[in-house]
């Protein structure tokens, strides 16, 4: 946690501002004496002579303008964020995945043909649907759901993708100040009941529009803004429709099969079953959160729970049927993505996040929503699983992920851990309110949906970004508890000047102070807290979008194969419907010569993002890269480039660093052995340019790593390689590697590939996380003779 004066100028513009309102609410307050008048507001002329009080209508009115300029208000500063802390795109490597997996579906494709050499495509975050689904051909998506990408492809076929962060920002301020309008509202309060607090809904959606945690989901193409959006308008739908469902009782009337009540319950069904193709976890929390926005409504007593005293016994509602009829209607249009999403990236209806990792990460059954031993992939979050989860994940380890998530969210609703007492508070008071209660029961719900996962999900500006989905309903609970308070500093105040007056109705004169000071807080809490957050996500990793269409076009390319080195310029960069420049990934081998014959041999380029290695702002440079008009007579296919596997079986590979050994380029594919019995990993290789050619594996071993290297044609077994230990050696000992024998390959080949089996697979049972200090990897394999493209 970093905190202190204001270093960047978005922290002192934010500091003044926060200052001019705390000035200026210094000023009305002390006028407010002559100012302000307790009691009801005269009425206007003519009110009395038509029976009718305009105020609340007029007032309705200037709420409604109000949060319409909060929410232009909130779609600048996200504007606003994009240029200043993302400099101008996708920065963290969710973003970038959705980025891709947006432009494939605006080109048509929830996955795409992959077209050899696959491994210029393939990488992480991506799945290939054959590997699970045994289909001829071959195809890759994104592993994400879909119900994000669906609307952030809509930006691209706009050509302004970028605008949809700020869009979303200023649809989130509206619905937060509808969802404070439906759980809050400012009506009289019905006998017996608390009485209500005025302005919650244009306090809120103030907070929604300063709320810098928003205003980064809402600016990077992350999913969360759209899912708090979603969240927001089906708790806020749902109390709508049982609103309009108590109205049509009370008079009898009927309304028809699409009546208000219905039209509300579709949305609500609407906005629930896009949340589930958003995110899953959040939907389930939602799931949990309806029955207390519905069961206060037909409880005994309440004007939508039927027949009273006296009256026959109460009998299921017709309405409230006909209502869940409609929810349900309307979530199938999320759930279809969802299920078409899932079938055409895994083949079947599997999920699949769940088959990505199946075949590129390990140990087994790692990646799960769950508890037990073996949760948590070494691959993608290897630092974090060893420190967290040595023990596996149990309740301790839940519970000390869910704290630290928690710890990091308190800065996410007002921009200053202190401030997070207003939501708690918040929280209390709407608890005490059978009509706000599903206010401070979501937030807990949210957390304990996201308990069963084990990876934090944190990291600077995106905060508890798990927690971000429930936000707007933290920002209405903050805005209860400071107006709470307001309108006792208010009556108090006044106690002594005027007629009595009610509790529970804050005095018009004091709207504005109160409105400044909720300003001044939360510009005040980024100027010395959460601005630090945000600047240092500006600055990592270079502090640049890795990839850059302005600076291919700079460079004088308009045309061509441009390699890019880093997984987040492959996915900001790729287009799966290329036109003049395609963007493939630089493996520094054979690959990309194969990658450059498969389209043609064009002119090549090579996107260079170098970041210094003290930190500090990135350089880019592009440079032509050429390759030889005739294909050498030996080529050489790096281990690591045949990453992810088709396949693993009691086994994982990953890329890994081993500098200053004999491993070629200083890296290797190692497999780890995570299970009793065969441990084998299947890597897929490409047959094109193979057909003919004679191919030589050249493994790397320490200690008392063995095993074999199969050869699979068209799937049989062609070949096998055996893997002795190089000598006993203590584990940690230097590498030694092995070419192995040349062995030709057919000339009719369709599908070739390397089973990689390690033969010490009891030895790595015992520990249950394959580390034995035995290695053996894949360096790279040679390749004489063969086809060119031409050929």
């Amino acid at each position: 946690m970093r905190a202190g004066l204001p270093r960047d100028p978005a922290q002192w513009i934010a500091l003044a501002l926060a200052l001019a309102a705390l000035l200026a609410d210094a000023w009305l307050l002390r006028r407010s004496p002559a100012t302000a008048r307790a009691g009801p507001a005269p009425p206007r002329p003519g009110a009395a002579r038509s029976g009718r009080d305009p105020a609340p209508r007029s007032g309705a009115a200037l709420g409604a303008a109000i949060a319409a300029t909060l929410s232009v208000v909130a779609a600048l500063l996200s504007a606003a964020y994009v240029a200043v802390y993302l400099r101008g795109g996708p920065r963290i490597i969710d973003a970038t995945s959705y980025w891709l997996e947006a432009r494939a579906m605006a080109a048509g494709y929830l996955a795409w043909p992959l077209d050899e050499p696959a491994a210029s495509v393939l990488g992480r975050f991506l799945v290939r649907s054959d590997a699970m689904a045994g289909r001829g051909a071959a195809e890759v998506a994104v592993l994400f759901p879909p119900g994000y990408p669906a609307l952030l492809a809509l930006g691209f076929l706009a050509g302004a993708p970028l605008a949809v962060g700020p869009a979303l920002a200023a649809a989130l301020a509206i619905a937060t100040y509808d969802l404070a309008a439906r759980f809050a509202p400012e009506g009289p309060a019905p006998s017996g009941s608390a009485a209500p607090i005025r302005f919650v809904p244009l306090v809120a959606a103030l907070f929604s529009a300063l709320c810098a945690a928003l205003r980064y989901h809402t600016a990077d193409t992350m999913s969360h803004g759209l899912a708090a959006l979603c969240f927001t308008v089906a708790l806020a739908s749902a109390r709508r429709a049982l609103d309009e469902a108590r109205a049509a009782a009370s008079t009898g009337a009927a309304t028809g099969p699409l009546g208000p009540e219905v039209r509300a319950a579709a949305l609500g069904g609407l906005a629930a079953g896009w949340l589930a193709a958003t995110r899953p976890p959040s939907a389930l929390a939602l799931a949990a959160t309806l029955p207390f926005v519905i069961l206060p409504a037909i409880a005994p007593g309440s004007a939508a729970a039927g027949p009273r005293e006296g009256d026959p016994p109460p009998r299921p509602s017709p309405r409230l049927a006909r209502l869940a009829a409609a929810m349900a209607i309307g979530a199938l249009p999320g759930l279809a993505l969802l299920a078409a999403h899932q079938r055409a990236a895994t083949g079947a209806f599997a999920s699949s996040q769940a088959a990505y990792y199946a075949v590129s990460d390990g140990p087994p059954g790692c990646f799960r929503y769950g508890f037990g031993a073996g949760v948590g992939c070494l691959g993608e979050h290897g630092d974090f699983v060893r420190h967290n989860l040595a023990e596996g994940y149990g309740f301790l380890a839940a519970a000390g992920t869910t704290l630290r998530r928690l710890k990091l969210h308190l800065v996410d609703a007002l921009n200053a851990e202190p401030l997070a007492l207003l939501v708690l508070a918040g929280a209390v008071i709407a608890w005490r309110r059978p009509r706000s209660r599903a206010l401070a029961i979501a937030p807990l719900l949210q957390v304990a949906a996201y308990a069963p996962f084990y990876f934090d999900g944190n990291y600077p500006g995106g905060g508890a970004r798990f927690f971000a989905d429930v936000l707007p309903v933290e920002h209405v609970l903050a805005a209860m508890a400071a107006l709470a308070l307001a309108e006792r500093a208010a009556t108090a105040a006044h106690a002594e000047r005027g007629p009595a007056r009610r509790r529970g109705a804050l005095l018009p004169a004091a709207l504005l102070p109160a409105a400044l000071l909720a300003v001044a807080l939360p510009l005040a809490g980024f100027a010395f807290r959460a601005g630090f957050d945000h600047a240092a996500l500006r600055d990592r990793e270079g502090g640049l979008p890795m990839f850059d269409p302005a600076a291919v076009a700079r460079a004088g390319v308009s045309r061509g194969l441009v390699f890019v080195d880093t997984d987040h310029g492959f996915n900001l960069g790729f287009d799966p419907a290329p036109e003049d420049v395609a963007v493939l990934r630089y493996r520094g081998d054979a690959i990309d010569r194969m990658a450059w014959e498969a389209r043609g041999r064009p002119p090549a380029y090579r996107y260079r993002f170098a970041i210094p290695d003290g930190g500090g702002l990135a350089s880019v440079s592009i440079t032509p890269l050429v390759f030889d008009a005739e294909p050498p007579g030996e080529a050489r296919i790096e281990g690591e480039s045949l990453w992810p596997p088709r396949d693993q079986r009691g086994a994982f590979a990953l890329p890994e660093h081993a500098g200053g050994t004999c491993a070629s380029g200083g890296r290797l594919l190692a497999v780890h052995a995570a299970g009793r019995g065969e441990a084998v990993v299947r890597v897929g290789l490409p047959a094109p340019w193979l057909r003919g050619a004679r191919i030589s594996p050249r493994v790397a071993l320490s200690g008392d790593g063995a095993g074999e290297v199969r050869l699979l044609v068209d799937g049989a077994l062609l070949h096998v390689w055996r893997v002795e230990p190089a000598a006993p050696s203590p584990p940690g000992a230097a590498l030694a590697c092995a070419e192995l024998p040349p062995y030709p390959i057919p000339e009719d080949a369709v599908g070739i590939e390397l089973a990689l089996a390690r033969e010490d697979a009891a030895t790595a049972g015992e520990t249950g996380q394959g580390e034995t200090g035995a290695l053996f990897a894949l360096d790279a394999l040679s390749v004489v003779g063969g086809n060119s493209v031409d050929r």
